[in-house]
């Protein structure tokens, strides 16, 4: 069965920074376009971000660009989301994500496997 596993999330201050991880196992990671999710309390599960099977291309919410930057080791069929200059509107659940698809990658439902989450808690 697949696993997708994220750690990293925790409690950060305002314009402080986080690394999020997400190890794959039982899956051919390097074949994947992987993305990370985040749901906040009462609101639907919003698009972060996503990269392509060879990490050559990148996509972002406009609410993180220039902020977070996803990267991947499949060497490792690890992803990772670097998060800089956090506000508390990014706080949130993170959820990695995979998907055989290379398109419409940024719609929740094309997305075949999820992790559990990693709650990210940003204070000011």
């Amino acid at each position: 069965q697949v696993q997708l596993v994220e750690s990293g999330g925790r409690l950060v201050q305002v314009g402080g920074s986080l690394r999020l991880s997400c190890a794959a196992s039982r899956i051919t990671f390097s074949t994947l376009t992987m993305g990370w999710f985040r749901q906040a309390p009462g609101k639907e599960r919003e698009f972060v971000a996503a990269i392509s099977p060879a990490g050559v291309y990148t996509d972002y919410a406009d609410s993180v660009k220039g902020r977070f930057t996803i990267c991947r080791d499949n060497t490792k069929s690890t992803l990772y989301l670097y998060m800089n200059n956090l506000k508390t509107e990014d706080t949130a659940v993170y959820y990695c994500a995979a998907t055989k698809r290379s398109s419409s990658t940024v719609v929740v439902e094309m997305y075949d496997y999820w992790g559990q989450g990693s709650q990210v808690t940003v204070s000011s």
